[in-house]
């Protein structure tokens, strides 16, 4: 087996420990209603709590600077 197998394998597998998410790491999701997708712009003003948006409703966040 090469390493293009690999790459190329329809095979089902579990994710190796390496790419598990590490404890203490969160996950924030887009606040926009209805979306729910994984999100990864966080905007808020100094010592304000962060709103968090996915790369399709960043924009929203421009209103939390």
């Amino acid at each position: 087996m090469t390493a293009l197998d690999l790459i190329v394998s329809d095979e089902i597998s579990v994710p190796r420990p390496e790419h598990a998410t590490a404890p203490d790491i969160q996950h924030h999701w887009c606040e926009r209603p209805g979306c729910g997708k994984d999100a990864g712009w966080g905007f808020a003003k100094p010592k304000q709590a962060p709103h968090w948006f996915c790369f399709e409703h960043r924009g929203d966040g421009e209103t939390y600077l």
